[in-house]
Parts: C-alpha cells; sequence; structure tokens
C-alpha cells in the first residue's frame, strides 16, 4: 500500500500514513519521556523517604539513648532520695511530734481563749438582755403615761392644768423664787398666771398659759378642704380672741410691762401658727404680745437668769468694794502703827548699842585696875568718865 494515501481528512487537511505514523511514533516518544521523568521523580522521592526514615530512626535511637540515661539519672536519684528520707526519718517524725505538740497546745489556748470570750459575751448579753428588759418596762410606763396625758389633753379643764404645770416649771427651774409669782393679782383684781419681775425694773413681765386647743385638734383632723377652712377661722377667731383679752386684762401702765408672753404648751402647735397662721402672729406682735413655744420660753427665762445674775453681781460687786475699802483703811492704820513700832524698835536699839558700849568700856577698866595697869591720865578722867556713864544708863532706865 502506498505510504502517501490518506488515511483521515480533517477538512481540507489530509493525513497519510506516514504522517500518522509518525504521529504515532512521536506520541510513543513523548509517553516514554514522560515515564521516564516519573520513574525518576520516584525513586529521588523513596530515596528522600529513606534518608528521611533514616534519619527519624537515628533521632529516635538518641532519644532512647537520652531516656535511657535519664532513665539511670532518675534511678540514681531516687536512691540518694530514699537514702536522704531514710536518714532523716526520724528528724522529719520529732519534727512532726513537735508540730503536732504546738498545733495542740495552741488550738487548747485557742479553745480556753473562746471559751472565756463566749463567756463573757454571754455574761454581756444577759447584761443587755437585762437592760432591754428595764427599757421595755419604761416603754410600757410611757405609754401608760402617754395615754394618761391624752386623756389630760381630752379635757379642757385638766389641759390647761398641764399647760400651767409646764410653764411653772420651766419658769421655777430658771429663775430664784422672789423674781416670780404665780397667780399674782394685780390693781385691776386680774390674776395672770405668772408674773416676772426684771432687776431694776418695778414692771412685771405677764405670761400667760391659757391656750384655745380644740380648734387646732378640728384643724388638724378635718377631712376635707371646707373643715379645714372652717378649723382656719375658728383658730384665726379663737386666737385673736384670746390676744384681745390678754392685752385688755394684764397691760396697766406703771405696774406690767408693755409686752406680754402667751405661752403654747406644745412645738407642734407653735409650728403650725408658724406655718399656717402668720397673720396671727404678726397682729399678736402688733398687740405687743410674743407667743413662745417651750423652747422660746426656756430661752427667753435663761436670759431673763442671765439679767438677774448680772443685777445680784453688780450688788455683791458694791458689797465687795465697801468691804475692800474698809480693809484699806485697816491697812493703812496699821501701816501706821508698824511705823510707831519701828520707831520705838530703832531707839531701843540704840539704846542697847550704848548700854553694850558702856558695858565693854567698864569691862576694860575693871580688867587694868585688876592688873593695876591704869595712868595719870585715865585716872584724871576717871571720875568724869563715870559720870558720863551713870547718866547714860539713867537715860535709858
Amino acid at each position: 500500500m502506498p505510504m502517501n494515501v490518506p488515511v483521515l481528512t480533517f477538512g481540507s487537511t489530509v493525513v497519510t500514513w506516514v504522517e500518522l505514523a509518525l504521529g504515532m511514533a512521536g506520541l510513543a516518544l513523548i509517553l516514554l519521556f514522560t515515564l521516564t521523568i516519573l520513574l525518576f521523580r520516584a525513586r529521588r522521592e523513596q530515596a528522600i523517604a529513606e534518608a528521611t526514615s533514616a534519619e527519624r530512626a537515628r533521632e529516635m535511637d538518641d532519644k532512647v539513648a537520652e531516656l535511657a540515661r535519664i532513665h539511670a539519672e532518675m534511678t540514681g536519684r531516687m536512691q540518694t532520695m530514699a537514702e536522704v528520707f531514710g536518714s532523716r526519718q526520724s528528724d522529719f517524725v520529732r519534727l512532726l511530734s513537735e508540730r503536732m505538740d504546738g498545733m495542740q497546745h495552741r488550738l487548747g489556748q485557742g479553745l480556753e481563749a473562746s471559751t472565756k470570750q463566749q463567756s463573757e459575751n454571754l455574761s454581756k448579753l444577759n447584761e443587755r438582755l437585762a437592760v432591754i428588759d428595764v427599757a421595755q418596762k419604761n416603754l410600757t410606763d410611757l405609754t401608760g403615761e402617754i395615754v394618761g396625758l391624752r386623756d389630760i389633753l381630752a379635757n379642757k379643764q385638766t389641759r390647761g392644768a398641764y399647760g400651767q404645770g409646764r410653764m411653772e416649771a420651766i419658769v421655777r427651774d430658771g429663775l430664784p423664787s422672789d423674781a416670780f409669782a404665780f397667780q399674782h393679782t394685780l390693781s385691776n383684781r386680774t390674776r395672770p398666771d405668772c408674773v416676772v419681775w426684771l432687776p431694776g425694773d418695778e414692771r412685771g413681765l405677764v405670761i400667760d398659759a391659757k391656750f384655745p386647743l380644740e380648734s387646732f385638734t378640728q384643724f388638724r383632723d378635718a377631712s376635707g378642704d371646707e373643715a379645714r377652712t372652717r378649723a382656719a377661722a375658728r383658730i384665726r377667731g379663737d386666737m385673736l380672741t384670746h390676744v384681745k383679752d390678754i392685752a385688755e386684762k394684764y397691760f396697766i401702765p406703771g405696774e406690767t410691762q408693755d409686752v406680754a408672753l402667751m405661752f403654747v404648751p406644745a412645738e407642734s402647735i407653735y409650728a403650725d401658727l408658724a406655718e399656717y397662721f402668720d397673720d396671727v402672729v404678726q397682729k399678736a406682735h402688733r398687740a405687743h404680745i410674743v407667743i413662745v413655744s417651750p423652747s422660746l420660753l426656756a430661752l427667753a427665762i435663761q436670759v431673763m437668769q442671765g439679767l438677774v445674775r448680772d443685777a445680784r453681781i453688780r450688788e455683791e460687786a458694791r458689797v465687795i468694794q465697801t468691804e475692800v475699802r474698809k480693809l484699806l483703811d485697816d491697812v493703812e492704820r496699821l501701816s501706821t502703827r508698824v511705823s510707831k513700832l519701828d520707831t520705838h524698835f530703832r531707839q531701843a536699839q540704840e539704846d542697847v548699842a550704848q548700854i553694850k558700849t558702856s558695858t565693854d568700856k567698864i569691862e576694860k577698866r575693871g580688867r587694868r585696875i585688876e592688873t593695876l595697869e591704869f595712868d595719870k591720865g585715865e585716872s584724871a578722867e576717871g571720875p568724869d568718865l563715870l559720870q558720863t556713864q551713870g547718866r547714860s544708863l539713867r537715860a535709858v532706865e
């Protein structure tokens, strides 16, 4: 068969047997080359794998040898530690025993201290319970007193006596007995609850303890605005009427002060007056009437007490000045008499000195006479000297 006979036709391209054979041969060469490369790569990878395995085996042998060495070292160390533990076991037991004894001792002391503290706490707790019992009893008594106080305030007469008693207690605690009087009768036959006299002023300060409390009770218990308004109007009316009565009864020129005190027996009522009825308070002030609560009355009494104390101090100071003046006169007379006595003492001292001089001369003269050692000059002067000494002795006597 001719080699140039067409075998395949692709469009305008004609493939002959020669071309087909050459193509197959080239394809076989390419496959052979590819297979050779794959075999080379496989062998190289196998060699690399064998080298890696050998390296790993070598590393494994080194690690096994290192583990063997470490095992030997650990065995030696364990033996050494066993020997050390064996040699120190007695010390450890002794130390453990000492520690256990110390812990038991401290535990015993701690239990003893804890028991003592618990006993003290129980005793304190019993004391506090006793105090609580006393406080509870006092609270019960106070509750009964509050109930009694409510009963007292419910009655108008007893309520007035309560306010009077509280005012009297404040005045009596702060002032001396001669500085005030309760239910004192004035020249117009009125009897205010209390009159206080200040030092240097014969006019008395009137304190009135009566107070309209029913309207305030209605004002607090009012449930609606209308009831509250009616109660407020009643309060204003009662207060202004009471202010007018005080101004008409207790302001007497020359006998009472031109200012009077209206005592409110409760701080809460005074607070309600100051908060809701400032107009009533201002009208009372314009009428020279000061509304005071128990604390304000106590403050005013303290001020009066200071005035009374200052007046008494001034009186006592005058008495002291008089006594000091008399004392100075006595001291002056004593100084004069001491001066005279000093003069007498100086004169006596001079006389004694002269007597001593004469005595010395007489003693010397006696000694000379005893030893016969005087001369003519001395013998001539002897009578005159004796006469002079005799006159001196007579003057001293």
